[in-house]
């Protein structure tokens, strides 16, 4: 791809769009200049079109997003049939095990969730399809992290983040790729409460039928209704169904 090939402008007004997140949902120009790096005159013309275009509102100091920035995201689940082909597999294995169930694909450092099937809310924070965590300390993103190259598995790990959410939290760079081999040798990932105290959750790959992962699918629950050994003994066989059923069906 040539330098001439790349529109400047929409770099910028994505860079500003994505760096909205849940503890900066109002932000002024000075703020969000600050976030992406950019000039505060870019970033201001960048906010004012976001506005004049209904992806965001202004009150004279802050600028916050607007619900239509969801249709970004629903183009891509709307023009890939994977959530669709997914969603009724997750939802069969929820009601199997009475827990919640996802789907999510790696995106740069983190997981995206694609889709979900919800019987209790089991975090602190919403995980509908479009949600974000990052891969080094989730089950889904072990496991997608671990099909991977090594070389490119490490490379997205020094660009992360590493943050201890709790004393569990492996956030060193030796003992995720100590983790990362266990999960590629067992063929799945078990997090205990490593993203938040009480939670635990175990994740499988989803390859499609010529070997290759494209995603992957998690079970999350509280660690006390159902703890990480009763989910590798009850919940990983129904997981290794879905697996085999999904393989020749993915594309």
């Amino acid at each position: 791809m040539r330098d001439g090939d790349i529109i400047n402008g929409l770099v910028r007004g994505l860079a500003v769009v994505e760096c909205f997140d849940e503890e900066h949902a109002r932000m002024s120009i000075t703020d969000v200049a600050e976030r992406t790096g950019l000039e505060r005159a870019t970033a201001r013309r960048c906010l004012l079109t976001l506005v004049h275009l209904g992806y965001a509102t202004y009150d004279g100091k802050f600028f916050e997003l607007t619900p239509r920035i969801l249709k970004l995201g629903h183009s891509y689940l709307a023009a890939t049939p994977l959530p669709r082909l997914i969603q009724p597999f997750l939802e069969e294995l929820s009601r199997a095990t009475s827990e919640s169930t996802s789907a999510a694909v790696l995106e740069g450092t983190d997981i995206l969730y694609v889709a979900r099937a919800s019987t209790r809310r089991v975090m602190s924070i919403n995980l509908a399809p479009g949600a974000r965590l990052p891969a080094y300390c989730t089950s889904m993103g072990r496991t997608l992290l671990a099909a991977l190259p090594a070389s490119e598995a490490e490379a997205i790990l020094e660009r992360s983040e590493l943050i201890a959410y709790t004393d569990r939290t492996k956030a060193d760079m030796a003992s995720i790729t100590t983790e990362l081999a266990v999960v590629a040798a067992q063929g799945f990932a078990v997090i205990d409460q490593e993203l938040e105290l009480g939670l635990c959750s175990i994740g499988v790959p989803l390859s499609d039928a010529t070997g290759r992962v494209v995603a992957a699918i998690n079970i999350g629950a509280q660690t006390a209704r159902a703890p990480t050994s009763r989910m590798i003994a009850h919940f990983l066989p129904l997981m290794r169904k879905v697996q085999a059923e999904l393989r020749p069906l993915l594309r």
